[in-house]
């Protein structure tokens, strides 16, 4: 094999910073929050120093570690799982989502009206920043990373879920095959990059107009379209939807849990319709709706993050395999207050995908102690929130096997 494909390689990136220096005169919050730096158990984080650092390539030979080495390097506690201390993390989050409602609700209608202008959108954004980091800590009861008690878990994420519009148990098995099957071609159920062949997005697309219209899209209606379409995922034989238990997605003895996943959704509509009829339909969109409508926008952003990187390879059917699969996703750092926000996810999401129980108050520890061990099949980026989705959506537009390479089961993000 070629080794070029086997090491950290420099992907050669575009001229993208002219829209990065347009966004940080528009946006200097979201970019300054992002300076500050994640200091580790051993110290400062590995962060990345330039542009070539960032995005090199990233080893994709067998790995010279299992995942019990992994296991083991990683101190035992990290691996228990507190009640305690995620009941701490659910009713801190509920604490400042009422907050921030009470406040809007009360204080906002009587400012002067330039002053409601700009009070309201910073609601809207405050609110979906905090109810996407709710939403985190219903994906984790999930993977059963919330307690020792599975049914516990479930109770808590089907709440967590429904009041955010998820439908929970329908998400949690499709969740499921993502991480059994993770950078796999054929069988990731979400983000599966378009081949070269596919003339609509490689040439169509692939220009500034289309990489703007991509944008927008994804981060506007993304996850509806995922949900209800199942859009940017994984091809099925018929209609794949999260909320038809028929749906291809689901296998015989999930579809139950389907039908109560979509029970939870109608009461939480029902809900939204009395309130509207009671309080009026614009303070139940202002409310409630524009921030669920900020937290969708960050669900696709970070999760899209986590999964799209020049420097990550796709497998297909002939090179795939598990460990190498759950080692191309990438950890993100968005500044200390935005992983306060997210409970530590953006920056954790390797040792995610590896140990999925290991809950969000130990991550850190545990992704800190396999570091060494992961070397240069670890990818770190601290490009800030903004200037990373524009490039991502710019030189992530088709994946390819390298030309110098003689592996042709790997495959690269290119343009």
């Amino acid at each position: 094999m070629n080794k070029t494909n086997m090491c950290p390689q420099v992907y050669n990136y575009k001229s993208y910073h002219i829209f990065f220096i347009i966004l940080t005169l528009h946006e200097p919050t979201v970019f300054h929050i992002s300076g500050f730096k994640t200091m580790g158990a051993g110290g400062q984080m590995n962060v990345s120093k330039t542009e070539s650092d960032i995005l090199k390539r990233v080893c994709v030979s067998k790995p010279p570690f299992s995942l019990s080495d992994l296991k083991k390097a990683i101190p035992p506690h990290c691996f228990k799982r507190s009640l305690i201390k995620s009941l701490g993390s659910f009713f801190r989050d509920l604490v400042i989502i009422y907050t921030f409602y009470y406040l809007a609700a009360n204080y906002i209608p009587i400012l002067p009206w330039p002053l409601a202008y700009v009070a309201w959108p910073i609601y809207w954004f405050a609110q979906g920043c905090v109810l996407m980091g709710f939403w985190l800590l219903g994906h984790e009861t999930g993977h059963h990373a919330f307690s020792e008690y599975e049914w516990l878990d479930d109770a808590f994420g089907f709440f967590i879920h429904s009041v955010t519009l998820t439908p929970y148990f329908s998400f949690k098995y499709s969740h499921r095959s993502h991480h059994a099957h993770t950078n796999s071609l054929e069988y990731d159920e979400v983000y599966i990059p378009k081949r070269k062949n596919d003339t609509f997005f490689t040439e169509f697309l692939n220009n500034g107009p289309g990489n703007v219209f991509t944008l927008i899209l994804r981060t506007t209606l993304g996850l509806p379209l995922y949900l209800f379409f199942n859009t940017y995922g994984r091809d099925y034989e018929g209609f794949a939807n999260h909320y038809l238990p028929q749906s291809a997605i689901f296998n015989d003895s999930e579809r139950t849990q389907i039908v109560i996943s979509d029970i939870g959704i109608i009461a939480v509509m029902y809900t939204l319709y009395r309130i509207a009829v009671t309080q009026g339909i614009q303070s139940t969109l202002f409310l409630y709706g524009l921030p669920l409508f900020v937290m969708s926008g960050f669900f696709i952003t970070l999760t899209y993050l986590n999964h799209a990187h020049p420097g990550i390879p796709h497998y297909d059917a002939t090179e795939w395999d598990w460990l190498r699969g759950a080692l191309s996703t990438i950890d993100r750092d968005y500044g200390k207050l935005m992983s306060w926000v997210f409970h530590d996810g953006p920056e954790n999401h390797v040792i995610h995908h590896l140990f999925p129980t290991i809950p969000h108050y130990h991550a850190s520890e545990a992704r800190d102690a396999v570091k060494p061990m992961l070397g240069d099949y670890y990818k770190w980026d601290n490009t800030p929130m903004l200037k990373a989705l524009w490039r991502d959506t710019v030189e992530c537009i088709y994946v390819e096997p390298d030309e110098k390479s003689e592996n042709k089961g790997v495959y690269w993000y290119s343009k």
